[in-house]
């Protein structure tokens, strides 16, 4: 069965949180995959994960990228990545990444999706105009 764009996108959310959270603690992160697809992805995204950083850090105000926590990290980064290396529209990146947000990481104040859209929305508007 082939997995749904949103079980993809979980898949590496996952991988990329599981990868900060190693490597912070200075432990070698090797990830497993039960899909060949996905594989492909987080290989992909690993490759460009400085380029992927670099635009999140230049859009990010009075902020920096180490104070995110890990999910969100991992869900603004996945998105980022699509916007830069996929066709996908960027209004479903954008509406992905915040179901992501609210599912996994939002707080009660809500604040944290909020965050997330402007952030990505500064972002598509610069890479795709």
């Amino acid at each position: 069965m082939n997995p749904t764009r949103r079980e993809i996108r979980i898949e590496l959310m996952n991988q990329l949180y599981q990868y900060d959270l190693y490597t912070s603690d200075h432990i070698p992160w090797i990830p497993s995959f039960d899909r060949d697809e996905i594989k492909k992805y987080y290989d992909h995204m690993m490759e460009v994960l400085t380029d992927i950083d670099k635009v999140i850090t230049n859009h990010l105000f009075d902020y920096s990228l180490s104070r995110l926590n890990y999910v969100d990290r991992a869900i603004i980064r996945l998105a980022v990545y699509e916007l830069m290396f996929t066709k996908t529209e960027k209004q479903i990146v954008i509406n992905e990444a915040i179901e992501l947000t609210k599912t996994y990481s939002n707080l009660d104040d809500g604040k944290q999706h909020k965050f997330t859209n402007r952030l990505l929305d500064n972002i598509a508007k610069n890479l795709r105009g």
